[in-house]
């Protein structure tokens, strides 16, 4: 068990958290927003890098208060567009930058491949590492209402494999994805209300008396959006910067560390609702962050790259980048197939987070492939179960019932 603490000391840490964000953004706004200072290549990378992470801190408080100012449907609607407000700043640049410049179409899908698989390869097995260091229970059980998530996941997953098919992402894409999105949104927002369960800065904030609260919410989304807004370019453009300078692949650093920026706050979130034992909560923010990302994310890509261009035209893709995004789709997959059942356990995260990390150890794109197919033969596997079975049908059967806390 996590040690006690002193409510003081609580307190403390709580405002000191606070005030760590606001100093991260804080600096970016000042030296990049006011003075215009030059800095060196570095530090044009790493404290824009800094400035999203504590914006992407900032919102996910922001987006926790606002579930009690507004209603269940729009907060709904409006929580997810913040969840991915970070990574889409990033990525929605490099679509942009794209359709004046074809080279920037492999760093906007391997933003997008690296986010989506960093939550499932990475984010789900930790949190279930992170619950069984305090508790010892080797499995994290995820709540019945989510197989509307994974269903979705599912149905996008499934149309995500097209996408190497046809090399490209178009508007046809943008249109499947983000009605997918807006489905999902409208059958979420049928469930029963829950109170939110506050912890850390939102909680202190939620004392504050109504009017200074709703100001304080508006302020956390205000400021670290307009962090990110001037952290996306530089920070984007610094990554590809540092990697020519110090021979490292542009498109390893924009797939990996540009997305570890933006996700590691809903990581550490996630973790800590698993160290004060709700792991259910945990992974399950993980699992709509997942929805946002492989439908929302994944869908404004083209549209940004045709607004940009000035007219419609598809984002062409080239053998690696359909490749990382059929790996992705495979990845999803099995993940759905494991949570099928609504439990997630020691082994499941252990293979999960195996198979992540094999993608570093051996990254031939030739491998990347088998790994993929690796990935849909154990999904198979699982299927075989009876029980695996009669869990995805119950996920295809329950799925869009959205069922009431």
């Amino acid at each position: 068990m996590l040690p006690h603490r002193h409510p003081r000391i609580t307190l403390l840490r709580d405002w000191l958290l606070l005030a760590a964000a606001l100093g991260l953004i804080g600096q970016w706004i000042v030296l990049h927003g006011l003075l215009h200072l030059p800095l060196g290549p570095v530090a044009e990378t790493v404290l824009p890098g800094l400035a999203i992470f504590g914006a992407a801190t900032l919102l996910s408080w922001a987006a926790e208060l606002a579930q009690l100012e507004i209603s269940q449907a729009l907060a709904l609607a409006f929580l997810a567009l913040v969840a991915v407000l970070p990574e889409y700043a990033v990525d929605m640049y490099l679509a942009w930058k794209a359709a004046r410049d074809p080279s920037y179409i492999a760093f906007a899908a391997a933003n997008m491949t690296g986010a989506n698989r960093l939550l499932i390869g990475l984010g789900w097995s930790t949190v279930l590492f992170a619950s069984w260091f305090v508790s010892r229970k080797p499995v994290v059980h995820v709540e019945p209402k989510q197989r509307l998530e994974l269903l979705t996941l599912l149905l996008a997953t499934v149309y995500a494999f097209l996408l190497p098919l046809k090399r490209s992402l178009s508007l046809i894409d943008t249109a499947v994805l983000l009605a997918l999105f807006i489905v999902y949104i409208r059958k979420a927002s049928q469930g029963g209300v829950e109170e939110p369960g506050l912890a850390g800065p939102p909680e202190r904030m939620a004392l504050l008396p109504r009017s200074w609260r709703r100001a304080v919410t508006i302020l956390l989304f205000v400021l670290p959006a307009y962090a990110i807004w001037l952290s996306a370019e530089p920070f984007a453009n610094g990554l590809l910067h540092n990697a020519r300078r110090l021979g490292i692949e542009e498109f390893i650093l924009i797939q990996w560390l540009a997305p570890l920026a933006s996700e590691s706050p809903e990581f550490i979130v996630a973790i800590i609702f698993a160290l004060r034992g709700n792991p259910t909560a945990g992974l399950g923010t993980l699992i709509s962050s997942k929805v946002n990302q492989w439908t929302l994310l994944v869908g404004m890509l083209p549209l940004v790259y045709s607004i940009s261009g000035g007219h419609v035209m598809p984002m062409a893709l080239d053998a690696r980048q359909s490749e990382e995004i059929f790996l992705t789709a495979a990845q999803s997959l099995l993940a759905l197939v494991i949570l099928a059942n609504l439990n997630f356990g020691m082994g499941e995260a252990v293979l999960l987070i195996s198979l992540f990390l094999l993608q570093f150890v051996f990254p031939a794109p030739a491998i990347r492939m088998w790994l993929a197919v690796g990935y849909l033969a154990i999904a198979a596997g699982y299927l075989f179960s009876p029980t695996f079975r009669a869990s995805f049908r119950a996920l295809l059967r329950e799925g869009w019932r959205r069922q009431k806390p």
